[in-house]
């Protein structure tokens, strides 16, 4: 009998998600780009200690750089190497996916932003999304969308029960 493969410890892949970028942007297209990470973030990353919030993408001389993330160093890791925290890290991504992501964020109104880190074998991926701004009136419609379906969730349940 086949096994399948994945996370035996039943744990989820993702390390830390952007929730705030699916509520403040349309996503246009989304990529997964590695992370270059010293070996400190990787073991703070294993224990969770990452936050996205506040995070962008920058395009400079034909790659690509992931600003103002925040991971957390350990205490008990890396105690040789003086560890920062909100480091400038690297992204690995194809030529055509840098030259992509530089074209289209040059218009106004367009951005990069990471949507989430997570686990993919033993590699930290980056899902990073081409976005434009939501006007105040797209955000209340996310918003109604979302208590809807909250609501619609408790009717289901209740409706079930009897």
């Amino acid at each position: 009998m086949a096994t399948k493969k994945g996370n035996s410890k039943g744990t989820s892949s993702v390390i830390a998600q952007n929730k705030k970028a699916r509520f403040e942007y349309h996503i246009n297209e989304t990529f997964e780009a590695g992370l270059v990470l010293a070996g400190w973030e990787v073991k703070s990353l294993r224990a969770g200690k990452a936050q996205l919030t506040d995070t962008y993408i920058l395009v400079r001389n034909g790659e690509a750089f992931l600003l103002g993330s925040h991971i957390m160093p350990l205490n008990t890791a890396s105690t040789h190497e003086i560890a920062d925290p909100t480091r400038t890290r690297k992204l690995l991504l194809h030529r055509k996916e840098i030259a992509k992501i530089f074209s289209i964020t040059q218009d106004k109104g367009h951005t990069c932003v990471p949507l989430k880190l997570y686990w993919k074998r033993n590699k930290v991926k980056c899902e990073l999304a081409l976005v434009t701004g939501k006007q105040l009136h797209d955000k209340r419609a996310t918003e109604k969308d979302r208590d809807w379906s909250r609501q619609k969730g408790r009717i289901m349940r209740e409706h079930n029960k009897a």
